[in-house]
This record gives structure tokens, C-alpha cells and sequence, in this order.
């Protein structure tokens, strides 16, 4: 077989994953201790190192599997990072994605397993290299993302409740929303799906269920709908 490029140097790409949760009111990041040199037992981002056989979305994929044990979530990749000196290790490609997962259907046990923790975005403290930026740059974009798009919704449950919804979007972009306006802008999009099912958890009469109905918004994009969530 002939090889080309053989005169080039080779480097080293990785794939960092910023993966996201929404739990009581907070947005959530996935930490780990980093379990290898350089940087030993430092506080880190998911990330991993894309094989021969492998496209980006694929080891974005297996990275958040293997650390969440979700599989088919929503991912956006962020940029990409390719500083010289950026790893003291090897010259390393940074592409970095950020993956929006239901945190009830996280896999505790992988906490354990992986010495993981979820932090409040606010809390997050110094991490190794540049995963500071990257987070930094997550968040700016995930804003641009949830102002227009339903992105949000994949950081709920299947079924949630508006005041769920309310709270989620007010923490994104940390600020109160009127909840008259709120919800007004939410029903004229015509994107959500009532149930009968209520949440009683809350309060007496309880908040009925809704679920975003994808289908109902790829028309509603077809025919020109302009959507603001916010």
C-alpha cells in the first residue's frame, strides 16, 4: 500500500467533552481527577484521545458513554484548540464538544468508578490546561444555542413541567423571567405537548407534564417560524 504525507509530522488529536446537567435549579458539569501524568490526580474535563478508526462524533460518543453510561445525547462541537505548548505532555489538537444529558438517567456508579463529580458551573474552581477556557467558551455558546433553539429541552426529562422548564432558562441565563411572558412566548411556538399527568410533588393542585414535540417544531421551522426562547 502506498503511504503518503510520510515527509509530515505527526500529532496527536483529542477529543475534551464538556458534559452538562440541570439538577435543583443548577447547571452542572461533569469533573474528574485526572487518572494518568501529566498532571496526575488534577481536576479535569472528559476527554480522549481519537482512534485510527474513529470519526470525532464517534469518540465524543464513546466518551460520554463511558463516563455517563447515556448513550444518543445532543453534542454541538465548540472549536478547536491547537496552542503549541498547550499540553506539557505531547503536542495535542484539542477539539472540544460540550453533550447536554438528563441527569436522572446518569449512571451513579460511574461516579465511583471514574472519580467523578458534578460541580455547579459557578463553583468550578481551576482546572488543568486550558479546560477553563473551553468551559468558558461552552457556556457563551450554549446561551447563543438555547435563545433560538430548543437545546434546552435536552437537559429535561422526557416530561417535564413549565415551571421545570421556567427555572431552566433562568439559570442558563441567570436572571428571573416573568412568568405571564414566559409562558405566553412558550405556547404561541405551539412546540410542546400537554399531558394529563400532573406533578403533585410541588404543591396541591400540582403543574401538568409537558413534552417537546419535535415534530410539531421542524414544521413550524419549515414554514419560517422565528423562535425566542428568552
Amino acid at each position: 500500500m502506498v503511504q503518503f504525507y510520510q515527509q509530515e509530522h505527526r500529532l496527536l488529536i483529542s477529543v475534551d467533552c464538556i458534559i452538562l446537567g440541570f439538577k435543583n435549579n443548577e447547571i452542572n458539569v461533569l469533573i474528574i481527577k485526572r487518572k494518568f501524568e501529566p498532571m496526575k490526580g488534577e481536576r479535569s474535563l472528559m476527554g480522549g484521545f481519537v482512534r485510527e478508526e474513529e470519526s470525532l462524533n464517534e469518540t465524543v460518543s464513546r466518551v460520554v458513554a463511558e463516563y455517563t453510561g447515556v448513550e444518543n445525547v445532543y453534542m454541538e462541537q465548540v472549536g478547536t484548540y491547537g496552542e503549541v505548548a498547550r499540553d506539557p505532555g505531547e503536542r495535542v489538537v484539542s477539539i472540544v464538544y460540550y453533550a447536554l444529558i438528563d441527569m436522572q438517567q446518569f449512571d451513579d456508579k460511574l461516579k465511583k468508578q471514574h472519580n467523578a463529580e458534578w460541580v455547579n458551573i459557578n463553583n468550578v474552581g481551576q482546572l488543568i490546561l486550558d479546560h477553563n477556557h473551553f468551559l468558558n467558551d461552552t457556556i457563551r455558546l450554549l446561551k447563543r444555542r438555547t435563545a433560538t433553539r430548543p437545546v434546552g429541552f435536552n437537559l429535561l426529562p422526557e416530561k417535564f413541567t413549565l415551571p421545570q422548564l421556567q427555572s431552566l432558562y433562568e439559570t442558563i441565563y441567570q436572571t428571573p423571567l416573568d412568568k405571564r411572558n414566559f409562558r405566553k412566548k412558550i405556547f404561541e411556538m405551539d412546540i410542546l405537548e400537554k399531558l394529563e399527568e400532573k406533578d403533585k410533588g410541588n404543591s396541591k393542585r400540582g403543574a401538568y407534564y409537558y413534552k417537546f414535540n419535535k415534530e410539531k417544531y421542524d414544521r413550524r421551522l419549515e414554514d419560517g417560524f422565528y423562535f425566542s426562547f428568552i
